[in-house]
């Protein structure tokens, strides 16, 4: 598995996939070709179909320069990964390099033409059952796994990856307004906290859920978020984390640890099936965040590792066959929505697993792999596409 700074990147909105990845594929660019005077650059399969809505092209040109790159979406090419990229670049007129990236989900990329993989594997267990024997054999706690092949700052380093959060929950409780993108979908996550004095449903709900709409909406609008583990599931992680924090007076040895816990079941997911949502649904994204969460939650209650397992298990589980349905193909409907479940979800899950009728008879490895499958057995429109499910609804005017 890769280091958790791969997985947790601090970074631009609505979508890693879009934005942060095609980001850094634009600055390998500069970097391989400092003579380059223009650009082309081709989006396939999500990237086109969807792009404009997540900022794909915009991102691009910011980097590469609107006088000097042209983006052109090709809609009908078959490609193997719907992430897929292609740089075509000049000096003058002369063509002198063609390189294709795809954007894999969390901002990471492959580069298909010289087959570099920017991102190193740097632990040696890649499973949570192997995760499990390792703890057992070399008596570890979970997040202790993470310091084990994580580099020495890592523990900075998860800590500016919660400022981050934090200051994303803080914007989105202190603006609202109309989004940009069309929808003409107002912020709700200010509404939600301020009514809590209203006292019309129980208090913790109600926050969670405006933490997990602050940071959606932040998202949405192009702000900075954290990818845990992509843009599009940015909100669920942190929603509640800061709510335990709040609740459970957390010191900051404590926001790390949880946030290793989350970070190391994240790259569980990245590694043996996806965080993409356009090759595995929302599943992967969404319910991999869930899982994150769950785990994360059950740690700081004090569970045991089969526990904490149940927690991550139960989390994924009850998320499989999650489209990916953006409407118009925007970060909004049902995105936002989904952020707020899944973190009040998250949480339901670490008190199930907690019952001491668990642990699961199934193991999250195996979850994991059935995610994956599930995920590639959707149907193409169900995959990031904006061309089925609720992306093909008819809206209501306001």
């Amino acid at each position: 598995m890769e280091s958790l700074r791969k997985l947790f990147r601090i970074g631009s909105g609505p979508s890693s996939s879009h934005t942060i990845g095609p980001e850094r594929a634009s600055n390998y660019i500069i970097e391989d070709y400092p003579l380059a005077t223009s650009y082309k650059v081709t989006l396939f399969g999500s990237l086109a179909l969807t792009g404009k809505g997540h900022l794909t092209d915009k991102t691009i040109l910011k980097v590469l320069g609107q006088d000097r790159c042209k983006i052109f979406f090709d809609y009908k090419s078959k490609v193997e990964h719907p992430n897929t990229m292609r740089f075509d670049v000049y000096k003058d007129k002369e063509l002198i390099a063609s390189d294709t990236f795809i954007s894999i989900g969390g901002g990471s990329l492959i580069e298909t033409k010289r087959g570099k993989q920017p991102n190193v594997d740097i632990y040696d267990v890649n499973t949570f059952n192997e995760v499990k024997n390792l703890m057992k054999k070399e008596g570890l706690k979970l997040p202790e796994v993470v310091y084990k092949y994580e580099d020495k700052d890592i523990k900075e380093y998860l800590y500016s990856v919660w400022n981050a959060m934090e200051m994303a929950i803080s914007s989105g409780l202190s603006t609202d307004g109309i989004l940009p993108g069309g929808l003409k979908v107002h912020r709700k996550a200010k509404a939600i906290f301020e009514s809590v004095s209203a006292n019309k449903c129980p208090q913790d709900k109600r926050l969670v859920m405006s933490y997990a709409y602050a940071v959606s909406e932040e998202n949405a609008s192009g702000g900075t978020v954290v990818t845990a583990p992509t843009c599009g599931a940015s909100g669920i992680v942190p929603a509640c984390l800061y709510h335990l924090k709040n609740t459970m007076n957390l010191s900051k040895d404590d926001i790390i640890d949880a946030l290793a816990v989350s970070g190391l079941i994240g790259n569980i997911v990245k590694k043996n099936a996806s965080i993409s949502g356009a090759l595995a649904g929302c599943q992967s994204e969404v319910g991999t965040a869930c899982s994150m969460a769950a785990s994360m939650v059950a740690y700081l209650k004090g569970l045991d590792i089969n526990h904490i397992e149940a927690a991550a298990e139960i989390a994924m589980e009850h998320h499989l066959g999650l489209t990916c349905d953006p409407v118009r193909g925007l970060v909004q409907i049902p995105c936002i929505e989904r952020n707020a479940v899944a973190a009040l979800r998250a949480i339901d899950a670490a008190d199930i697993a907690s019952l001491p009728i668990y642990p699961e008879k199934l193991s999250f490895d195996e979850v994991v792999k059935t995610m994956y499958q599930t995920g590639r057995d959707l149907k193409v429109a169900y995959r990031e596409t904006a061309k089925g499910g609720l992306a093909k609804s008819d809206l209501r005017e306001d």
